[in-house]
């Protein structure tokens, strides 16, 4: 989630629906990425991933929308126009022991922020967590419309994925971040703090691999038992 944005257009909850989003909203969902996440993300910001010289990281995108068709991701409709966006996966216990997701990253910018994930997935090891729970809803892009943050819309899209999750019987709700904004709002919404690692302390071959803006000075692992 990037920095909240003093709302301009007010809607009530009345005026948006959220339903889910498939393989059918591809370019919707993208389009809607492009502008709102991607290049504010302080990751992507701090490598330079996004820019005028290189507007579109291939990678990034099919890493985002890898699982578009697994029926669990959501949208936030206003007047037909999408102003809000959590993709969302399903997990179980031992799923890090699968391995490669057959997805090859050949961005090498890119490649840095994925092999930090796969290392905060395994060092947080969120099942050891919740020994009763064998399955886990795992919220990997939650955004909404510069002009409609502050309304309620994220609460409600997680609300809705929390709902998901309860029919597909998911013991808890787990959330990486990389933004210190994204984290207070999860905080706001009772999820508690589960792992960080501070960016300073993230290095490759002796060197500091990113260093973001303040506030964003680690990446955590936020959970919420269902």
């Amino acid at each position: 989630m990037t920095p909240p944005i003093t709302p301009t257009t007010p809607v009530s909850p009345k005026e948006y629906d959220i339903v889910l989003a498939g393989e059918k909203d591809r370019e919707d969902v993208l389009n809607f990425l492009r502008q709102f996440f991607f290049k504010d993300e302080p990751l992507n910001k701090f490598l330079g991933l996004i820019s005028e010289q290189t507007p579109r990281c291939f990678d990034l995108e099919a890493f985002a929308t890898k699982e578009l068709d697994n029926e669990l991701n959501l949208k936030a409709v206003h007047n037909g126009k999408t102003i809000g966006i959590c993709l969302n996966g399903l997990i179980k216990r031992g799923y890090l022991d699968k391995g490669d997701d057959g997805l090859k990253i050949t961005d090498q910018k890119f490649s840095k922020i994925v092999r930090l994930l796969d290392r905060v997935a395994a060092e947080s090891d969120v099942f050891s967590r919740f020994p009763d729970c064998d399955k886990a809803m795992t919220v990997k892009i939650l955004s909404v419309d510069g002009a409609y943050r502050g309304q309620g819309i994220a609460k409600e899209l997680m609300n809705k994925t929390r709902e998901l999750a309860k029919e597909l019987g998911a013991g808890f709700m787990t959330v990486e971040c990389t933004s210190h904004f994204t984290a207070l709002a999860l905080q706001k919404l009772g999820f508690e703090l589960h792992y960080a690692l501070k960016y300073a302390d993230h290095k490759e071959n002796g060197n500091t691999v990113f260093q973001p803006e303040p506030p964003h000075e680690a990446c955590t692992v936020y959970v919420q038992k269902i």
